[in-house]
């Protein structure tokens, strides 16, 4: 297979970027020949197919589906490594742990692809036969692949090394049944055997199974490893409010249970450090236990109307007049969200600042650090000029009390828009970010230290989906329109996808690095370069202190 180069114009888009409050000025992006501009780097747009877009686990590739082909890119340059050719159309993919290998799953005709990117002429082919297939996913060696069969009657384990095949029965059909420890070494099964739930543990070395015990739970909804492997949570379904922590040898540590006679957990999450497990509800709450007793430290609620003025709520506006380069929409220099200062109350009554004064401290900041970003093959690539949108969207910092828009679920159909739908802790521990399917435009962000409310992101449309920067304390968000937002202690930016037509960001994917994101629309994706210059990075999401 032969790899197809690009000319080195890919990244030839420029877009511009409004800032909130905070000094989230690093949106002003300097071409290396053109000087100061209020850019970002973004990629042409590719095709894309059923959102399957995703960064290899070492970072140096970028795969991605068109239908029943596999396009593998270089993460850096975007020029195609290799294009392999399935037999169907791909529904899933997935890298192995080492990168080396990449499968596809083709769940309509029983079938998993595998291929090599050492070796492109070595393939394999895993069909499911008659069992048919409806989960496919890699082991932590990146050696085995398990295969879920219809109607969860078994799974298979196949080695690509010496070819056995081994079984696993009784796996239950629920929202996350299977998970493997951080290091690879464990692998915890739900099981519905005789109408009651297990939980099975096997060695992944050789899989043999190592514990097996059942849970006092109605109906198994989920079970998930703490992220040091020492302790495993499991929480019944949406009809009873149960999460049970179990540790590696079977023993039941803690059970807890918030309430009862009414709609349950919603989701979980574990912090990066396994000091707090978050469990979020249908009453609208998210309840934080400690990793010492088991025990709830706090409960953070979600009310539709926001009165302390600690709290900073970026609201998301349109703005009718165009922006020109001699005023810019910067906030005041600040590194970090919190209590309004003079400085921030002035600027609050100004509807800009001069761009004079923002370019300066710009420019400043951006003298001081290194200026060139290593590694990338995209040197002459760069934006040439700016482009302003013509109808630009920021952020601006809401007056308390503020309203937000609430949705009122249908109390006649299942499933109803309530509760917390999404949460998630930054690498850091320092914050968490939730969503309440009730207020489905807002996006609310916690400060684990202080256990507090910091601020609150309301949008425009709803929010789809947002994600953690891999490498810092910075957010990405999207909403399904044309804009991607980003949030980190120094504030809140949103970003304009530009091209031609309607780039409506349905996901995004972070590089390991974080210095990238992917951007997924419904036939296209694109990424967009957020440049490692640390005077960037600090106005972008560099945490400072806060209160």
């Amino acid at each position: 297979m032969h790899a197809s180069a690009r000319s080195p114009d890919w990244l030839r888009r420029s877009s511009s970027v409004t800032s909130g409050r905070g000094g989230a000025v690093a949106a002003g992006w300097v071409s290396r020949s053109w000087g100061p501009a209020a850019a970002m780097n973004f990629s042409e747009a590719f095709k894309l197919s059923s959102l399957l877009c995703k960064f290899s686990p070492d970072g140096k590739y970028l795969a991605s589906c068109v239908q029943y082909r596999l396009v593998v890119r270089d993460a850096n340059t975007l020029q195609i490594c290799q294009l392999y050719t399935c037999l169907d159309q791909i529904q899933h993919i997935e890298w192995s742990a080492d990168s080396l290998f990449i499968l596809c799953a083709l769940y309509k005709r029983g079938l998993v692809q595998v291929w090599s990117l050492e070796q492109p002429e070595w393939h394999c082919k895993i069909d499911e036969g008659s069992a048919g297939l409806v989960a496919s996913c890699w082991s932590p060696d990146g050696r085995h692949i398990l295969n879920t069969t219809e109607f969860h009657l078994r799974i298979t384990v196949w080695s690509l090394c010496t070819k056995s095949v081994s079984y696993i029965k009784y796996p239950k059909a629920c929202q996350q049944g299977i998970t493997f420890t951080r290091d690879g070494r464990y692998l915890a099964l739900a099981e519905r055997r005789d109408c009651k739930d297990y939980v099975s543990i096997l060695v992944c070395s050789d899989w043999q199974l190592l514990r097996h015990f059942d849970t006092d739970t109605q109906d198994l909804a989920g079970i998930e490893w703490a992220p040091n492997g020492c302790v495993l949570a499991a929480w019944d379904s949406c009809l009873e409010y149960k999460i049970l922590l179990y540790s590696l040898d079977g023993r039941l540590l803690s059970a807890f249970c918030a309430y009862e006679w009414s709609l349950g957990i919603k989701s979980v999450a574990w912090s990066p450090s396994s000091q707090f497990l978050a469990v979020g509800s249908y009453d609208g709450k998210v309840r934080i236990l400690n990793h010492v007793t088991w025990k709830m430290i706090t409960e953070f609620g979600h009310p539709a109307t926001i009165n302390n003025p600690k709290i900073v709520v970026y609201k998301e506006a349109e703005k009718s007049p165009p922006l020109v380069l001699g005023r810019l929409a910067f906030p005041p220099p600040r590194a970090a969200a919190g209590p309004l200062s003079s400085t921030e109350s002035e600027w609050r009554q100004r509807s800009h600042w001069d761009g004079h004064q923002a370019l300066q401290w710009y420019l400043a900041r951006r003298s001081s650090r290194n200026t060139a970003s290593q590694g990338r093959a995209r040197g002459q690539a760069l934006c040439a000029a700016a482009s302003f949108p013509p109808s630009p969207v920021f952020h601006e910092v809401a007056s308390v009390p503020v309203s937000l828009q609430t949705l009122k679920p249908a109390a006649d159909r299942a499933n109803p828009r309530i509760g917390i739908g999404a949460l998630a802790f930054s690498p850091d521990n320092c914050f968490l970010a939730t969503r309440s399917d009730s207020v489905p435009t807002a996006v609310w962000i916690w400060d684990i230290q202080k256990l507090r409310l910091l601020a609150v992101l309301e949008q425009l449309s709803a929010v789809r989906c947002f994600q953690w920067d891999p490498r810092q304390a910075r957010l990405a968000i999207c909403t399904g329109g044309g804009k991607v937002y980003l949030w980190s202690p120094a504030g809140c930016v949103s970003v304009q996808v530009p091209g031609e037509g309607d780039f409506q960001v349905l996901s995004v994917c972070w590089h390991l690095s974080g210095d990238s994101l992917a951007l997924l629309s419904k036939d296209h994706f694109c990424l967009c370069f957020l440049e490692t210059e640390q005077g960037v990075g600090t106005a972008f999401g560099q945490r400072g202190d806060h209160t």
